[in-house]
């Protein structure tokens, strides 16, 4: 895998909306943290447009910041101001040869996790943390300091408090993943998630929990989690019974699905729609070692 530089002083930092629309001025705050890291900051010329009601701007406004800051040598790392929906409309369309050639960090989580998958396609890494529009909210505080310290190459451990219903071991693999239903979504595209000898990482957000066993279900089904090195489960968040309840609770769901399978899983792990969100590289080679006392992820 490729690993994109470290960034340092002075260096540019892109920031473009791939989903979901941004009131004018959101990210004003955010910016000014940016530069108070030593950094210039680029924002696409699209960024706050209304060509839709509901997505950042037309499809062909959308790509077209998504493809200049992947083609402008400037830009040492692009952030992703925001999730929602929509990344995947015009992945297909990005042209990745010039990034390719010089890469760089490109940075989000909930609907980036389409852009995670395709990045690994093309084995280069890239951080799965949390993004400018949620900066200004003080319970964000550690959630944007881990994302500074992996654009700065500084280390960093996910630990957690051990959960009754973990499955105990250490194992060591490539972290792939990011948002579940992302993940499902992949499945028969180019960019379907490779998870062979990987560390599987998955996170959701308002959600029911048939939904997440269904998800599950077709994971295993497409034969993605039987040669996992291991599983971390982070933030499950606002997830919802139906009027008929399920009758099984998140941990119990995703072990029905892999007990079988004997690999370490690990539950509570601070990744995903809620504080902290911890920053973590995708495509990184990490430790996860799950134990009675706590849960650790290393990379």
């Amino acid at each position: 895998m490729i690993r994109p530089a470290a960034l340092k002083q002075n260096d540019v930092v892109g920031i473009v909306a791939p989903a979901r629309k941004l009131d004018k001025g959101t990210l004003q705050e955010s910016i000014e943290r940016i530069k108070s890291w030593g950094y210039q900051v680029k924002t696409g010329k699209n960024l706050y447009s209304t060509a839709h009601s509901y997505l950042s701007g037309s499809d062909a406004e959308r790509w077209e910041d998504f493809q200049n800051m992947l083609d402008d040598a400037s830009v040492k790392a692009i952030i992703c101001a925001r999730g929602g929906y929509g990344t995947s409309r015009i992945l297909d369309q990005l042209d990745f040869r010039l990034f390719q050639k010089n890469p760089k960090w490109i940075c989000g989580f909930s609907d980036i996790t389409a852009l995670h998958l395709k990045l690994q396609k093309l084995e280069i890494q890239s951080i799965h943390g949390t993004m400018p529009v949620l900066f200004p909210k003080p319970e964000s505080a550690l959630s944007v300091e881990t994302l500074r310290k992996v654009l700065a190459g500084e280390p960093i451990t996910i630990n957690t408090a051990s959960n009754p219903k973990n499955n105990f071991g250490k194992a060591t693999g490539r972290l792939v993943g990011g948002n579940l239903s992302l993940i499902v979504d992949s499945l028969g595209t180019a960019s379907e998630i490779d998870t062979s000898n990987k560390i599987l990482v998955i996170e959701e957000v308002d959600e029911y929990l048939y939904k997440i066993d269904r998800m599950m279900v077709q994971l295993k089904r497409a034969k993605k989690l039987q040669d996992l090195a291991g599983v971390v489960v982070g933030h499950m968040t606002d997830i919802k019974e139906t009027e008929l309840p399920f009758g099984e609770s998140v941990e119990e769901i995703i072990m029905n699905h892999v007990r079988e399978f004997k690999y370490p899983v690990g539950f509570g792990f601070p990744i995903g729609h809620e504080n902290p969100n911890m920053a973590w590289v995708v495509g990184a080679n990490a430790t996860l070692n799950i134990t009675l006392q706590q849960s650790s992820l290393s990379f």
